[in-house]
């Protein structure tokens, strides 16, 4: 989302604090289940694109569309607007096994570090939906005794595997991204400013 804004600005679209809160309250008490079938009926296109894992961006299209009585999809679809700035995207490529391993060792270091009784702290604050992110939903889940601690640390590490692997999908829409094979620090900014040297509009 940061990296559109920046690089395309913001479409015009609707909010609504009371709408937002009313929506989040049905998330709470039923899950995304009925507001997914919403967004199937009323916004099927972007229905089959949304990923059905991040209850945000489903809360966010139900409240546009009650808004405005349109499609989320279609208010999305503004012309990128013209930026004063050249936009060089680099993507840093991890070979998967290395990624995942990476992504393995993070996770025990957090738990090393306290993320159990950082979640502690917060847990009267569960129902927020930035709290509602991998790392603490399924501490949560071990502090309800609803799973062992192994499992917790195992699912954190399986579900931010699969953050990843989306995050991966989504650079690849960017057709004009560079992609940098992972090494040495130097060596990547070498490679990066080899490339902003040889594309770069004066």
């Amino acid at each position: 989302m940061f990296i559109d804004a920046l690089c395309n600005g913001l479409d015009n679209i609707p909010a609504d604090p009371k709408v937002k809160a009313k929506i989040q309250k049905e998330y709470d008490e039923y899950g995304t289940h009925p507001l997914l079938d919403e967004l199937k009926e009323k916004d099927f296109e972007y229905y089959n694109k949304i990923d059905r894992d991040n209850p945000m961006r489903i809360i966010r299209a139900i409240e546009v569309i009650r808004i405005s009585g349109k499609p989320y999809s279609e208010l999305r679809k503004a012309a990128p607007k013209e930026r004063t700035f050249q936009i060089h995207k680099f993507v840093i490529n991890h070979e998967r096994s290395a990624l995942y391993n990476r992504i393995n060792r993070r996770v025990d270091s957090m738990i090393d570090a306290g993320l159990i009784d950082e979640v502690k702290a917060v847990q009267q604050h569960r129902n927020l939906s930035s709290l509602n992110t991998v790392g603490y939903k399924e501490v949560f889940s071990f502090l309800d005794d609803q799973i062992s601690l192994e499992e917790t640390i195992e699912k954190i590490k399986q579900n931010t595997r699969r953050y990843a692997k989306r995050q991966l999908t989504w650079f690849r829409r960017h057709k004009n991204a560079v992609w940098i094979d992972y090494q040495e620090n130097k060596d990547m900014i070498r490679s990066i400013l080899k490339e902003l040297e040889s594309n770069i509009k004066l």
